[in-house]
């Protein structure tokens, strides 16, 4: 099942963007997701700081 989420305060960190939205039980939920093509990295945090970290540290496989 998918989500659809209406993200906001969208930034971008290198190849990762970092966006907040709503979840379902109406907690804020940050997620960091990578653009790269084949890279499929996303995750879900419960702070904003927690999902900026990830977006600084990732690093993708895909070359």
């Amino acid at each position: 099942m998918t989500a659809n989420r209406r993200f906001r305060s969208v930034t971008r960190i290198g190849p990762v963007q970092v966006g907040t939205s709503y979840e379902s039980r109406g907690r804020e939920k940050h997620t960091a997701a990578c653009t790269a093509p084949r890279c499929g990295f996303s995750a879900d945090y419960d702070s904003r700081a927690a999902a900026e970290l990830a977006a600084r540290t990732h690093r993708c496989s895909v070359r």
